[in-house]
């Protein structure tokens, strides 16, 4: 018997309903039909506040019919307009330092253990130069404006360093200059550091978790995934949204994908980038099989279904990956997504996505935060 859990279970607690009846979850389903059925009444759950067990998203992981993915798809669907309504966030990232980083990310390309094709390289662009990225991203539509750096994180730069005040400084012009809330994802940082953050104007930091823990080794040697945990509990101590995910494709298996999704959900992020895998030349990555847009589909219903407020975003490979079956992303779960370019990567055309909203009946702004008892 598998069932729906509490809001907020210990992710080793003896989970039990909040319904006065568990939901049984048969090990298949023999028809269409059971499924719907199924789903109908988890999503009634889900809405009313219960929680899907880790055993009932393994057991819906298992779906491998497409026209059962598209019901799960339908259901997740559900839990995204009852949950958080039918406004996509909309946001855009600069990459403000490129290269020759410390950290050995398999994914990566700006690695300097395995540096990408054409990956480019430079150090911190000038204020000036962000401020003109924040101002094309505010005319293509984004309410949010992240500025990224490479490397393990200014926890670690040089006392003789400057540039963690010059982010300071460009965020403060950020503010005052434009319309669009800036983020950062400049890496590990103490709390000092996201008070510091916070003070200059910064609500949400970018800092993903990008596999589970059993899997992270497998991608990453360089760091620890207990490192990236400590600075997103320093980012909520210090008021600042986390924006917290990971990448679905790197060669682990589901398992490790509802657990970060599970991950994800104890930690209470409000925002969940969810890359597909574009493997990049050059990285030891280069050679794994491109995911199957249908494969990308379950995935992110199955994260709608165990984190139903959170806002989940598009993120890198949406395009690469899903092609004409990007919109119904955006109908299994999502709630926000990237417009613009990525950091080594183009994106399609913001006009492109702005269309693809309106077919679809939604409308780029600024989501509905998680707020969290």
């Amino acid at each position: 018997m598998i069932n729906v859990v509490p809001v907020r279970p210990a992710l080793n607690s003896s989970l039990s309903s909040v319904s006065d009846s568990p939901l049984e979850v048969p090990q298949n389903w023999e028809t269409q039909e059971d499924l719907q059925i199924w789903l109908n009444e988890l999503v009634e759950r889900i809405i009313s506040g219960d929680r899907i067990s880790r055993e009932a998203a393994l057991a819906l992981s298992q779906i491998e019919d497409q026209e059962q993915i598209l019901l799960l798809c339908q259901a997740a669907d559900q839990v995204r307009q009852s949950c958080c309504g039918n406004t996509v966030d909309l946001c855009s990232i600069v990459n403000i330092k490129s290269g020759n980083c410390s950290e050995n990310c398999g994914f990566c390309s700006q690695s300097v253990h395995h540096p990408g094709e054409a990956s480019p390289v430079y150090g911190l662009k000038s204020s000036d130069e962000i401020l003109d990225h924040a101002a094309s991203a505010e005319a293509a539509g984004a309410d949010r404006f992240c500025l990224v750096s490479q490397g393990r994180g200014i926890k670690y730069n040089s006392p003789k360093s400057s540039e963690f005040e010059q982010v300071l400084a460009t965020v403060k012009r950020i503010i005052q200059e434009t319309n669009v809330k800036p983020c950062c994802a400049l890496g590990e940082l103490t709390l000092e550091q996201a008070q510091a953050l916070a003070e200059a104007g910064v609500t949400r930091y970018n800092h993903n978790l990008e596999a589970s823990k059993a899997f992270y080794p497998q991608v990453v040697t360089t760091h620890t995934w207990e490192d990236r945990v400590q600075t997103v509990k320093n980012l909520k101590a210090a008021g600042i949204q986390a924006c917290t995910g990971g990448i679905i494709g790197m060669g682990e298996t589901w398992e490790d994908r509802i657990d970060l999704a599970f991950s994800l959900a104890e930690l209470e992020v409000e925002s969940v980038p969810i890359n597909l895998l574009n493997p990049r030349s050059g990285t030891p990555l280069s050679e794994q099989s491109k995911l199957d847009p249908y494969e990308a589909l379950k995935a992110i219903a199955i994260f709608r279904l165990i984190l139903p407020t959170q806002i989940i975003r598009y993120a890198g490979g949406r395009e690469a990956i899903m092609g004409e079956l990007q919109g119904l992303g955006l109908k299994s779960g999502i709630n926000a997504m990237l417009i613009g370019n990525y950091l080594t990567t183009f994106g399609q055309a913001p006009e492109q996505d702005h269309a693809m909203l309106k077919s679809l009946g939604l409308e780029g702004g600024e989501a509905q935060v998680p707020h969290f008892s």
